[in-house]
């Protein structure tokens, strides 16, 4: 049975993308393959490492690009989602691998955080993909970049999202991520206001709340790992904690204030315990409101 729970934020050497999109600086990347061979003996270092632990384990694979196009991300993906001590196992994936091979997964572990992107693959493409999800039974949300090009995307996937999800009883949840090299005054207070009722949190993101001295899960109950297993806070935290496999890294859990003037970052800000709200750090779930886990 495991024991105590951790987040476990883990991104490897991996650094590339079968994307283009303009914003990004990963995009139709390639990883050479010195560091492909060296992103596959880390990572499966690191499931071994997964396997053996006494933690309960909530993992987030947090690659700089897109993962699951190469092998041994899918072969990890599946062994880890069988393993007993695993509780939640998430990624963030662009679906342009066909999630086929997902169905040897326990889904009962699998969450998807998938990312739609407008300039890349049509709408009804991707909603193809989310069906074959559904069929799965694999838990997952959506994801875009609220660019203003995309503004009316957003409304048509937030309505093909209401029509995939009705009478299933799993809303689908659409996360948007403000623009992060947007110019002041790149949203009217209209294009905020729909933005805000397509996804609720979307003012989190665009104004995130001052996070120095927040109290925070990061390096108590939740560490980043590289491809070393060299174990931070979080990703934004780079104290050192040691080492996740000579075991030095659990001497070094402690609660410690949040030391960064902000964090507008869902995979940082999801970790705070200040919030109004606590989210899946796997983001496939929609928030559940503070108030309410507290009746």
């Amino acid at each position: 049975m495991p024991g105590a729970e951790l987040r476990v934020l883990y991104r490897g050497d991996l650094a590339s993308c079968n994307y283009s999109c303009h914003y990004c600086p990963f995009a139709k990347r390639n990883d050479s393959t010195d560091v492909t061979a060296r992103d596959r003996d880390s990572l499966l270092r690191f499931v071994d490492w997964c396997e053996t632990t006494h933690f309960g384990l909530r993992i987030l694979f947090t690659p700089w690009g897109e993962a699951l196009v190469r092998k041994h991300y899918r072969d990890a993906f599946l062994r880890l989602s069988h393993a007993s001590n695993v509780i939640e196992l998430g990624i963030q994936t662009n679906l342009s691998r066909d999630p086929a091979w997902l169905a040897s997964a326990n889904n009962d572990a699998v969450n998807l955080w998938c990312t739609y992107h407008p300039s890349q693959e049509s709408r009804s493409r991707f909603l193809r993909r989310l069906e074959q999800l559904r069929q799965l039974r694999i838990r997952f949300s959506v994801g875009m970049v609220a660019l203003r090009e995309d503004l009316d995307e957003i409304r048509a996937m937030h309505l093909a999202l209401g029509q995939l999800d009705h009478g299933s009883g799993q809303p689908i949840y659409l996360w948007l991520n403000a623009y992060d090299q947007r110019t002041p005054g790149y949203y009217s207070a209209q294009d905020v206001a729909m933005l805000s009722a397509v996804d609720p949190h979307f003012p989190v993101n665009l104004d995130p709340a001052p996070s120095l001295g927040a109290r925070c899960r990061a390096g108590l109950s939740a560490i980043s790992v590289d491809a070393r297993g060299d174990a931070r806070p979080c990703h934004f935290v780079q104290r050192p904690l040691g080492n996740l496999y000579d075991g030095s890294f659990e001497a070094q859990l402690s609660r410690s204030a949040c030391p960064n003037a902000r964090c507008d970052c869902y995979i940082g800000y999801a970790l705070r315990e200040d919030l109004p709200f606590e989210a899946s750090l796997t983001r496939a779930f929609a928030p559940e409101s503070q108030a309410i886990r507290a009746r």
